[in-house]
């Protein structure tokens, strides 16, 4: 299985989106500081979790989220109370 994520960072509300096909360790990483992009904006929080069954549709999915009309998405998602 494969996992598309959002991170928001509580330090400034930065959103972070990201594929993996382990999203505990990924996860884990993220909030350890590991992760070259996200560690100068700890503390982490996953708000949105969407799992595919292939890669292809994973990447496919991540490419739009990353994309203009998907943040707006994803904004949607975070207003309406779903996310942190």
């Amino acid at each position: 299985m494969y996992y598309v994520y959002v991170l928001q960072s509580k330090k400034d509300g930065t959103l972070y989106i990201g594929c993996t096909n382990n999203l505990k360790e990924r996860i884990s990483n993220h909030k350890r500081g590991f992760n070259k992009s996200t560690k100068t904006k700890l503390p982490w929080v996953l708000i949105k979790t969407e799992v595919f069954y292939n890669n292809i549709l994973a990447l496919k999915r991540e490419k739009f989220l990353k994309s203009g009309r998907g943040r707006e998405v994803i904004k949607k998602f975070v207003l309406s109370g779903n996310g942190e």
